[in-house]
């Protein structure tokens, strides 16, 4: 009964809910596993981490988004989904689970791939030998592309009230300003990455291009192939001219598509003075429409 009620949560909650989750359950799973099987997080899951060597990247290229689902330290993973899910809530205002999980990945993928470009281009950092894992570069794409699509939305941080933009442009600064003198020069440059895409999608959004639209249309096909085919039984049914004119225009006129040119203005409003101006009837119509 427990069981059922666990997972009826996980399917009726939001997208944050669930990349929280499962990356709960992979950090418990790696450091209990570690314990019984008396080893360390890496080895047990070393086939799952992004390494820095491209040729054990060829061997397992799945690390190049696997790693961003691997925490083997408590305060690691805590920070992470914090910031995820109270930045994440800023993006599901306005987007669709879809696209925020399009971030998500992606964010993780670029900062992933210019981890390993570091280790295998920048001489500071050539010939040695590593790993990278966790969710930072992804929650950190996530963070700088709503910076940069609603930058003047206004959030309290402790006693201050600060601008999405200025929250993301310290996060960025402080990772920069550390890489020459830090243990971890390359989770900080995968941080970087990950933040690079999120501006840039931001960027090209605000100028109509969606540029994770493959990304989703990639998912999308995934999905398909995992979800069963439902037989239908054959009918022969009689259809008159009548009936079928009639069943066009019922079938037209039940089709609702939302005012887009409302959508467009309360997006132009959001990016230019924040969520926070919004009113109440503009914040329902987005919600409404984003759910449609």
């Amino acid at each position: 009964m427990a069981a059922n009620n666990l997972t009826y949560q996980f399917k009726t909650a939001n997208i944050i809910i669930k990349l929280i989750a499962i990356n709960t359950i992979v950090f418990l799973f790696a450091n209990l596993g570690s314990w019984i099987f008396q080893t360390q997080p890496d080895v047990l899951m070393r086939w799952f981490v992004l390494p820095t060597e491209l040729n054990s990247l060829i061997l397992q290229v799945w690390g190049i988004l696997t790693y961003s689902f691997l925490h083997f330290s408590f305060w690691h993973i805590f920070w992470n989904m914090l910031m995820l899910y109270w930045f994440g809530q800023f993006v599901l205002n306005l987007f669709t689970e879809k696209r925020f999980l399009t971030i998500y990945l992606l964010g993780a993928v670029c900062g992933g791939l210019l981890f390993v470009l570091a280790y295998n281009l920048f001489p500071v950092l050539s010939g040695q030998l590593g790993y990278l894992i966790g969710a930072s570069a992804a929650v950190l794409s996530i963070v700088i592309f709503i910076a940069t699509y609603t930058p003047n939305t206004e959030v309290r941080v402790f006693m201050f009230t600060v601008k999405l933009w200025q929250i993301g442009v310290f996060m960025v600064l402080v990772d920069l300003i550390q890489i020459p003198n830090s243990g971890n020069a390359g989770g900080l440059i995968a941080h970087i990455g990950g933040a690079l895409f999120g501006y840039m999608y931001a960027m090209q959004l605000k100028k109509g291009n969606d540029i994770g639209s493959w990304f989703e249309k990639l998912m999308d096909g995934a999905l398909k192939l995992f979800k069963p085919k439902k037989k239908s039984p054959l009918k022969t049914v009689h259809r008159s001219k009548k009936n079928k004119s009639s069943i066009k225009t019922t079938a037209s006129s039940s089709v609702k598509t939302p005012n887009q040119k409302q959508i467009d203005a309360i997006l132009d409003k959001i990016s230019k003075s924040g969520y926070d101006s919004l009113n109440k009837e503009e914040k329902d119509f987005l919600f409404k429409a984003g759910k449609e």
